[in-house]
């Protein structure tokens, strides 16, 4: 029974980083932005977080570090598609490419840098019931700051006129212009809190996930936390549920493994990856249930003078 709570602790963990940037990504596609340079952001975010904690040797400034990074490249970002109009698709591409080739040169110092002895976290008396303690109630607060992100978020888009202005300006940026309401100003304010959060979520990840820097260590979590909102269908609660679920996927073949299954490793890792597919083909079956879900203007550029 203990495997099985580690494995629950463990998903928790890594459904996190996956949870973090997702919720990120879906403020920014609430407002009619695709963001593919999540990955560069993770990266350059996950070796600013980790640098800051190295020099500082406290966690929260390499927190702050890393949604201050992502949150400066996504602004670089949202000012090239929303007031240059360059394509989104394509500048999201070139995000997710300068990420993985800066944060290689900026992190060659910290490859062999080791972090102070990390804290361990404990719900006081809930930590103390069995099973459920040790696989609920001894996570990081950015565990537990996760959910609650999902749930402000939920009442931030549905039960607040901000939220509504942000999701009309993704359901028809015309409309909302014609209302006198600022779309270019209220877009670039999504990109920059969604490049926060998956800034934030590449910090949690090389300073708690896994408390060290090595070249490429995002590892395609920003393309499945991208992959995560359309699995989702644009839902907060969905997104978190969905992290959850491919942080299982993840952990798996490590609880595989230590129960000596003799399967490749190689085809484990590949677990993820190969949910995701499946996931977004079954979901691509019902290309209507996608339509009436997604932002109605997601990824069109906005001209005002038209």
């Amino acid at each position: 029974m203990e495997s099985y709570a580690l494995l629950i602790a463990a998903t928790l963990n890594a459904g996190t980083v996956l949870a973090i940037a997702a919720l990120g990504l879906l403020i920014n596609e609430k407002a009619g932005i695709v963001n593919l340079g999540a990955e560069g952001l993770m990266l350059c975010a996950a070796v600013a977080g980790f640098a800051a904690v190295v020099h500082t040797g406290n966690d929260w400034v390499g927190f702050a570090a890393g949604a201050g990074a992502g949150a400066l490249l996504a602004a670089v970002f949202g000012v090239l598609v929303i007031w240059l109009n360059t394509n989104q698709y394509a500048t999201g591409l070139a995000l997710s490419l300068f990420g993985v080739g800066f944060s290689a040169f900026a992190g060659i110092q910290y490859v062999q840098e080791k972090l102070p002895e990390r804290p361990q976290f404990a719900v006081p008396w809930l930590s103390d019931i069995p099973l459920l303690g040790s696989a609920l109630f001894k996570q990081h607060p950015m565990v537990y700051a996760a959910m609650a992100m999902a749930a402000a978020l939920m009442w931030f888009l549905y039960r607040t006129r901000t939220g509504l202005v942000l999701r009309s300006v993704g359901e028809s940026p015309d409309a909302a212009h014609a209302l006198g309401i600022p779309v270019r100003r209220i877009r670039l304010a999504a990109v920059v809190a969604g490049g926060a959060l998956c800034g934030l979520a590449g910090a949690y990840l090389s300073v708690i996930y896994t408390p060290l820097w090595v070249e490429g260590m995002v590892a395609g979590k920003g393309w499945i936390a991208l992959a995560l909102t359309t699995f989702a269908t644009w839902r907060p609660a969905r997104v978190l549920l969905g992290a959850y679920l491919f942080g299982g996927v993840t952990m798996i073949q490590f609880h595989l493994q230590g129960i000596g299954v003799d399967v490749p490793s190689q085809f484990l890792s590949m677990l993820p990856y190969i949910a995701t597919i499946i996931v977004l083909a079954l979901i691509s079956r019902n290309p209507a249930w996608i339509r009436v879900n997604m932002p109605a203007s997601l990824g069109k550029p906005f001209y005002p003078g038209a």
